[in-house]
């Protein structure tokens, strides 16, 4: 590498960092999170909010840099935002649910107060059921970067973890052990035909109860603990099974019989072949390839490539080691489609003509190959990345992230980019976009120092890994 490409990368990098520091929030004198995104050429809606989903890159990326102080607000300041009553009203967010968003707000005597949204005040009124999950994850990577357990120990982080998988574990009209959500309840937080058991909050519902097992303390918490043990490997080949396409299940599939009834049905979701576009799949599967669908429920398989949730899957373990070369070795044979001119796709193929109109009700932001439609996402190559070290592919990272540094600082850390190969900025995408920019950093973190990677992934799982805290328990830790 010539020496003018090499500062040329150091100042990206500089300017990254300089960047960030620009987006954090301030309550009562300490650092609490980041906004959405430092644009001052737009009217800032929400986007200079706090979001949970998007600060996890930059939380990350804060701990690796030793400025813990930070993560531990965050997760101190939204456990107090979690409703701790049960609640009958309408309107109102159910007992342990972490809001979408926060903002620092400022009363009439001048106190600073931090006021919170669980969907009630934004677009569409969507319900932030990832929020919760990834609250989880965040405070296990905080555990695992810092070795604070007594943060994680503490009575009202026992009480908030709880709350969480009583929300997601408890009483419910489903019986599959996946979790049942509205549209819009993850990262594409508009109308796309998503809801359902989507896989991107399936990913993520596996992620946080592999978390909250491993912080949870025994005593008081057995049922919790038990209920874990259960749903963790029944989810995990729930999906393994019933989500996964490669040309073999693509062949038994297209082979299914309907209206089977009873214990021995072997098409169990009763899904019509006649409903997917077989013969594109047939075409654009390659032989050693495959990946998680997108959604499958009662006659319901979605076929579409949803990025996130394939790479949080490889990430928590979620898949096996042959399915993640797969979903590895798809991206890399479908490069052009899943990847394009900046990496990544949200979501692949878009929805197009009368099935745009129909699915997302003509949402004029979710044109196909737009936004949440088929557009690219910089957020999603620090993932990628760690998918790579993960299966040990990191020259498909570096790719990536060679393709990405050639143009986020030049086009000022967009949120998103529109057309087929990401190559036009989005039409309303904000600029100097917080998680684009740390997904970026980070990205580069995990490459360039691969020990990392536990920050954000989990080895295989076993209940001897998860004993910890009845042990730390046990040795007379003071709750």
């Amino acid at each position: 590498m010539r020496l003018d490409d090499v500062i040329g990368l150091k100042k990206v990098e500089k300017d990254a960092w300089e960047a960030l520091e620009k987006t954090i929030i301030y309550y009562q004198g300490r650092p609490v999170g980041t906004v959405a995104a430092y644009d001052l050429s737009q009217e800032a809606l929400n986007y200079d909010q706090c979001f949970i989903r998007d600060f996890v890159s930059a939380a990350i990326i804060f701990l690796i840099e030793g400025r813990t102080n930070i993560v531990r607000n965050f997760l101190e300041e939204t456990l107090k935002l979690q409703p701790k009553e049960k609640q009958l009203d309408a309107y109102k967010p159910a007992q342990g649910l972490i809001p979408a968003s926060f903002k620092v707000m400022t009363h009439s005597n001048g106190e600073e107060y931090l006021k919170a949204d669980f969907g009630e005040h934004a677009i569409a009124r969507v319900t932030p059921v990832d929020s919760c999950l990834w609250w989880i994850i965040l405070l296990r990577a905080y555990v695992v970067a810092t070795k604070d357990y007594s943060l994680a120990y503490r009575p009202e982080f026992q009480n908030g973890i709880r709350l969480i998988m009583d929300l997601c574990l408890a009483n419910r009209f489903d019986m599959y052990p996946t979790l049942l959500v509205p549209d819009g309840a993850c990262m594409i937080d508009r109308r796309m035909g998503i809801y359902g058991h989507p896989l991107e909050i399936q990913a993520l519902f596996y992620s946080a109860l592999r978390g909250a097992r491993e912080l949870l303390i025994c005593g008081g918490n057995e049922d919790i603990v038990a209920a874990i043990d259960i749903r963790l490997p029944l989810l995990g080949a729930h999906i393994r099974k019933h989500y996964w396409i490669d040309l073999n299940r693509l062949n038994a599939i297209y082979r299914f019989k309907g209206e089977e009834y009873g214990e021995t049905a072997v098409n169990q979701f009763n899904i019509y072949v006649d409903s997917l576009p077989y013969y594109e799949l047939d075409k654009w599967l390659p032989k050693k390839g495959g990946y998680l669908a997108g959604n499958v429920g009662p006659s319901q398989l979605d076929v579409r490539f949803f990025c996130l949730g394939n790479l949080m899957a490889i990430m928590s373990e979620l898949t096996t080691e042959e399915q993640s070369q797969a979903i590895m070795t798809l991206i890399e044979e479908r490069w052009d489609d899943l990847v394009g001119d900046m990496p990544m796709k949200i979501c692949f193929p878009a929805l197009e003509n009368e099935e745009y109109r129909l699915i997302t009700g003509c949402d004029p932001k979710n044109i196909p190959w737009s936004y949440h439609n088929g557009g690219n996402w910089p957020v999603l190559l620090w993932m990628l990345a760690a998918a790579a070290v993960k299966t040990n592919r990191i020259s498909l990272a570096e790719r990536a992230i060679e393709i990405a540094q050639s143009r986020l600082q030049e086009d000022e850390w967009p949120e998103y980019y529109d057309g087929k190969k990401g190559r036009l900025i989005g039409r309303k995408a904000r600029l100097n976009q917080t998680w684009t920019i740390t997904g970026f950093l980070l990205a580069k973190e995990l490459i360039k120092n691969p020990s990392y990677l536990p920050l954000v992934s989990f080895e295989p799982f076993s209940a001897e890994q998860a004993s910890r805290a009845c042990e730390f328990e046990i040795d007379g830790f003071d709750r």
